[in-house]
């Protein structure tokens, strides 16, 4: 598409060509209705299917949606057509921090202040289970404005990745920057392991050079689990106590980031970054384009009064792929024959309808209602094989006259849940829904999007 014309979905005119790799190709565009500069990276699905990506690419869309920090680069949307995969990404013009380095050691200040951003951003990716695991200077990239941002979350994991040990077992990243744990291949903590490669970075940013180096791979490893570095002369004493306790070789005594945020050498003009106020949602919350097996998170208790006092969820292009057949990304996400967690349904009713339709139901039913961003919580009073039924039905705005509803079991037993749906609650919004998903009416019409 790109190679006939410069616009792309009519959201974004491309420019230069930035780089490329196997299987994508990263242009500079600028958002047609904003002027906003971005960076679109267009991902060939065809090639991506036949090398078994299918795994990874769900798991960057994921994640880069689910990490929101000022030093993290961020996600605007995702588009498809039937070939291509878009990613429409922040564009950070100031280059890898990587070409910093090669010109020689840093600043112990300057290294010191990306060090801080570095060690904030990775924090917050772990607070939402998220571990980067291919931290480097190549992955770093520098803004404008000098600030640093986090990328290519392609070999992350998620909090949810790990084994019933409670580890992750994948060795992955860059030899230089692994930690010891990952190499042994029995089982590490995410966490730990990016902490590790944060400690290298900070190394490599005050030195010029990496820590852990060898001619011979294997001799490198043996360097590196051992856990042998030694400090150049420059290196202050505060710095050289640090760098002990983050490469440390055991990762059950090694810093945490909690304590390397509150050493004094650290916090020396330490400035927490300004969080963006506008809620994320959580990774298990993202529609069925992205993770097709996950379930809705805990909403917490609301007394909204009145169906007015909800507010649907704004939809835009990247969550309404999977309804659309032109845009559709189910076929790699979603397994064959797999039985759906949610069912989803279309209306051209308003919202407010919609909550009164669902309070009704409730009512009949005996169930209590909670209503809060864009979700109804229906609570079963009756208790069940798996104890009380509970439901969630999230509604999205595509437009002003036209809303997505997706319903998800929360608490409860599936069966249960389905004779629900199938008995109670299809047969009661049959008066407001234009579709169901899957059904046989009408489907999506392309100009929805």
């Amino acid at each position: 598409m790109e190679k006939k014309s410069s616009i792309l979905m009519n959201r974004y005119e491309l420019g230069r060509m930035l780089g490329q790799g196997t299987f994508s190709k990263v242009y500079h565009a600028k958002n047609i209705a904003s002027g906003q500069s971005a960076a679109i990276k267009t991902i060939d699905k065809e090639k991506v299917l036949k090398v078994g990506m299918i795994d990874q690419i769900k798991r960057e869309i994921s994640i880069m949606r689910l990490v929101r920090h000022p030093n993290v680069v961020q996600l605007y949307e995702v588009m498809a057509s039937k070939t291509k995969i878009y990613f429409a990404m922040e564009y950070v013009k100031g280059g890898e921090l990587f070409n910093k380095v090669t010109k020689g050691k840093l600043k112990e200040d300057l290294a010191r202040r990306y060090f801080q951003q570095l060690v904030g951003a990775v924090d917050y990716c772990h607070s939402r289970g998220v571990y980067h695991r291919d931290l480097k200077p190549e992955n770093l990239l520098l803004d404008d404005q000098g600030n640093l941002k986090v990328s290519d979350f392609g070999l992350s994991a998620l909090w949810e990745s790990r084994r019933q040990d409670g580890l992750l077992h994948t060795m992955c990243g860059t030899p230089a920057y692994v930690a010891p744990e990952v190499i042994h291949k029995k089982g590490y903590d995410g966490a730990k392991a990016d902490i590790w490669s944060c400690g290298v970075i900070l190394f490599v940013l005050l030195a010029g050079y990496l820590p852990f180096q060898d001619p011979s791979l294997m001799e490198m490893y043996r360097k590196i689990t051992r856990g042998e570095f030694k400090c150049p002369r420059w290196f202050s004493p505060e710095v050289r106590k640090l760098l002990i306790r983050v490469l440390d070789p055991n990762p059950s005594t090694r810093i945490s980031i909690a304590k390397i945020m509150d050493n004094s050498w650290f916090k020396k003009g330490f400035k927490p970054p300004e969080m963006q106020t506008t809620p994320q949602k959580h990774e298990q919350e993202l529609v069925a384009a992205v993770a097709s097996s996950s379930s809705s998170a805990e909403i917490a208790d609301s007394k909204a009064e009145g169906a007015n006092a909800l507010k649907p969820t704004s939809l835009n292009a990247f969550d309404i792929i999977s309804l659309s057949p032109g845009f559709n990304l189910s076929g790699l996400f979603q397994k064959a024959n797999v039985q759906k967690p949610e069912a989803r349904f279309t209306t051209k009713k308003p919202a407010s309808d919609i909550v009164s339709k669902l309070e009704e139901i409730a009512e009949n039913e005996r169930f209590q209602v909670k209503k809060k961003d864009g979700v109804v919580k229906l609570q079963g009073s009756r208790g069940g094989r798996k104890g009380q039924l509970a439901i969630d039905a999230e509604i999205f705005e595509v437009t002003p006259s036209f809303f997505v509803v997706e319903v998800k079991k929360s608490a409860g037993d599936t069966l249960e849940y389905q004779d629900f749906c199938n008995q109670e609650l299809k047969p009661s919004l049959k008066d407001i829904v234009w579709t169901w998903q899957g059904g046989e009416q009408q489907q999506l019409p392309q100009q929805q999007v």
